[in-house]
């Protein structure tokens, strides 16, 4: 059936409402968002010209600081400016991009996080054959695989929404477009749409952290064989991306296996995941890697030799 849409235009409720909050909201996300970018955007550099960091491990993390940085700018941007804007509005089709753009990269990063988690296994449990199994054939193809997974699942969203109709009201309780609070407008009975569209986002969650909790407990049962000093450099390697891992997952879960509601912590758990993680991974990824940390300072210390 063909939908009957009257509506063009959706108006964004925020996350706040009193002007003041919103422009200290403003003064805080802000330098968060520009960190993102600069931190992000440093180790996408640093992995792409540095001879020292060729292993699969940060040719991965390259692409899921690229990955991060396109997460948080299909959202983030915006939110910003809608900060200091006095009526927060967005194009029907506009949010429709915005929800595309949003579980693409989501997905690419769940997807990349699980990929990194085989590199790990297979550097920790097949040390010998490490180099000739994740080759770099292998490697390219693992990235090309989780940006086509995270295009499907956003192509079967947008398919399932766009035939939906909406003829008001177009006021989405949300400070960005997402797919809940979007079937809310919907003037037709959209549970089905719904549960459909929840089980498509979970079943790649559940499946993608069954698989790297089953590859961290193979790995550590595996390091029981190993040396301490190569147990400790093994979970050196893998503490900083459980803790990428939790952070990601731990929101993501509170909010997607909470019932439907309007309440604010609900959004501010979404503040968590699309402002605040992004700009925390490559801390944690330099501060938990000497090798990247060596690599950055190489890398600035060049820069400026080139400037003198």
């Amino acid at each position: 059936m063909a939908s009957a849409n009257n509506v063009t235009e959706l108006i964004i409720t925020g996350l706040f409402q009193g002007a003041e909050v919103q422009k200290a909201c403003f003064v805080l996300f802000l330098p968060v968002y520009l960190a993102t970018l600069l931190g992000n955007g440093l180790i996408v550099l640093t992995v792409s010209v540095s001879q020292s960091l060729r292993a699969p491990m940060y040719f991965f993390l390259g692409y899921l600081s690229l990955v991060e940085i396109c997460y948080s700018s299909t959202v983030v941007p915006k939110f910003i400016a809608d900060l200091l804007a006095k009526v927060k509005a967005i194009s029907f089709k506009g949010c429709l991009v915005q929800i595309f753009f949003f579980h693409f990269f989501g997905v690419a990063e769940i997807l990349l996080l699980v990929v990194m988690a085989y590199d790990r296994y297979v550097a920790i449990c097949k040390p010998l054959h490490y180099m000739s199994i994740m080759s770099r054939q292998l490697c390219h193809m693992l990235v090309a695989g989780s940006w086509l997974g995270g295009f499907l699942h956003s192509l079967i969203q947008i398919l399932i929404t766009i035939p939906l109709p909406f003829c008001g009201p177009n006021v989405i309780d949300h400070y960005f477009c997402d797919l809940q609070p979007l079937f809310r407008l919907a003037c037709t009975d959209t549970s089905v749409e719904g549960l459909t569209v929840l089980a498509n986002s979970g079943l790649i969650s559940v499946l993608s952290l069954m698989i790297l909790l089953c590859s961290y407990i193979i790995i550590l049962i595996n390091l029981r064989n190993h040396s301490a000093e190569g147990r400790r450099k093994a979970l050196s390697t893998c503490a900083s991306h459980i803790t990428v891992v939790v952070l990601f997952f731990g929101p993501a879960t509170f909010l997607y296996l909470r019932p439907a509601s309007t309440y604010t912590e609900d959004k501010l758990v979404a503040v968590f995941y699309t402002v605040i993680t992004p700009m925390l991974n490559p801390i944690i990824y330099t501060l938990r890697n000497a090798e990247v940390k060596i690599a950055i300072r190489t890398f600035w210390s060049r820069k400026k030799t080139q400037v003198v």
